[in-house]
């Protein structure tokens, strides 16, 4: 292996999600971008599951998150299994916690005066805020437990009292964030208070598990949103306290709705799984999830996922936020279809019948004449879910007329009078035809017109909604050579019987 390999190798990036709700948009986003920066230098990606928030962490949500994952092929190195995600992991924060990990730590800060027990009630600390604001201070914690004695802490316990463990930050001077998409930050480290680190459960809060975890899973890389920044100037303190090396922080900004708040229902799908519902193609998502905050040089648009893992670089991602555009997901979408060849899109098609149930819709259907079909109404395909009304009329025996389509034939019967015998000379033609190829169709349909003196667009017309019971489709000799010549003849029969028998 090369120098050049080597460094590549080592890198580490991860994507840490709370199991308290679907993935959603953002965090796929974010997941997204560390898989890609792994992948870009041949490093690791890990998954793990900070399910700290006991009280809203459920199974169904990190079932959601690994499910999510595996359909947008966000393979991970590391982590939990793909299948088992009821089961006990190091990669679940609350399994880390029972073997003490966590724990560990916290003592190690106690001892070196870096933390301390904190008994103040929640009435406590909301009565510190509020007289700090009132005073046009920050609202924070005013530090009153940090002094307590051995023997004062003794007599709280005795009383019954609760503590936390509380973290002792550096409240002068600044803390310096260099990030890689943001640039150099400085705080102002007076804004702090002594945050939470161990709760009277004995569960770690957020910001210090977090760290723990990213060192001993040796992770290079945090790359996060930005609304995380206040999460990382006060992790920065911890790394230091104990003395560790600092990952590389990447601040990407959020995904915003078209009105520039903060993504949400109003907006369109915020769990990913309901974009496969819709039938978008997991490409399509990864595809437009890429261009929100970062871009190649030359504004390209579309890319396979090879594209992005060559082209990916984190000092490509904006600064701004990016504006969701459900639009240009949908547009994306159309063009994943069409590079797909008809037998990709047909098995596409079937395993999305089979993720949302719907597999009976096609039992009885011909896959090759669906195929065909398909073909024939590609362009018009932007969700997979838009291939049942393209194509269904083909397989149905009873054909069923739209409103639009009856409107249409019976106002051209009703002034013109001759929309039976259109069809009828159809029959005829059609049944005298030894060829049934699209072309031949069309010529000779276009022959029976002029003979008639008949607009071709009636005879069009009127063919297309007999035998579809719709005035659009797909091309119109083309797709009565598709259904053949017996099954265009009982539909032109049927329409006859049903609506002109008595004319």
């Amino acid at each position: 292996m090369n120098k050049v390999d080597k460094k590549m190798s080592n890198v580490r990036a991860r994507f840490a999600p709370s199991p308290t709700g679907d993935l959603h948009i953002g965090g796929v986003r974010t997941a997204l971008f560390n898989w890609l920066l792994a992948r870009s230098k041949k490093g690791k990606f890990i998954l793990r599951i900070d399910d700290t928030d006991e009280k809203r962490s459920t199974i169904s949500s990190i079932k959601i998150i690994l499910e999510s994952m595996k359909w947008l092929k966000l393979d991970w190195d590391e982590g939990p299994n793909y299948d088992l995600y009821d089961k006990p992991s190091l990669y679940y924060q609350m399994e880390r916690k029972n073997s003490g990990i966590y724990q560990k730590y916290v003592d190690e800060l106690i001892l070196k005066g870096l933390a301390y027990n904190c008994y103040c009630t929640s009435d406590e600390i909301n009565k510190m805020r509020e007289k700090a604001q009132i005073n046009k201070l920050p609202p924070k914690y005013n530090g009153k437990c940090r002094k307590l004695t051995f023997k004062q802490q003794q007599k709280m316990r005795s009383n019954g009292k609760k503590s936390v463990v509380r973290f002792k930050v550096h409240n002068t001077g600044v803390t310096v964030l260099y990030d890689i998409v943001k640039g150099i930050i400085h705080f102002d480290n007076s804004i702090l208070d002594d945050f939470v680190i161990l709760k009277t459960n004995y569960v770690p809060t957020y910001n210090f598990a977090c760290v723990i975890d990213d060192h001993l899973m040796n992770i290079t890389y945090v790359l996060r949103g930005d609304d995380h920044i206040s999460n990382t100037l006060r992790q920065i303190q911890v790394y230091k306290a104990f003395g560790w090396k600092l990952p590389k922080f990447a601040h990407i900004p959020m995904i915003l709705g078209t009105d520039g708040e903060r993504l949400s229902k109003r907006h369109g799908h915020t769990s990913i799984l309901k974009y496969r519902e819709e039938g978008y193609l997991y490409e399509a998502i990864i595809n437009y999830l890429a261009l929100q905050g970062w871009s190649s040089k030359n504004n390209q648009q579309i890319f396979t996922i090879e594209d992005l893992i060559k082209k990916f670089a984190l000092k490509k991602c904006s600064v701004s936020p990016s504006i969701f555009d459900s639009n240009k997901l949908l547009w994306i979408n159309a063009e994943k279809i069409r590079l797909k060849t008809i037998h990709q899109l047909c098995e596409l098609f079937i395993d999305w019948l089979k993720y949302i149930n719907n597999e009976k819709l096609i039992k009885n259907w011909n896959i090759e004449i669906l195929k065909k079909a398909m073909l024939l109404e590609k362009n018009k395909i932007k969700l997979l879910k838009d291939i049942p009304y393209l194509v269904d009329f083909f397989f149905k025996k009873e054909v069923e007329y739209e409103k639009d389509a009856l409107d249409k034939i019976f106002l051209q019967n009703k002034f013109k009078n001759n929309t039976k015998n259109i069809l009828k000379d159809v029959i005829v033609r059609l049944r005298d035809s030894k060829d049934f190829s699209s072309n031949s169709l069309e010529k000779h349909l276009r022959t029976l017109a002029m003979e008639k003196s008949i607009k071709t667009q009636e005879v069009f017309h009127s063919i297309r909604i007999a035998i579809t019971g719709r005035t659009k489709g797909p091309s119109l000799f083309h797709m009565m050579e598709l259904m053949g010549a017996k099954e265009v003849i009982r539909r032109l029969n049927m329409i006859i019987e049903k609506f002109f028998k008595s004319i």
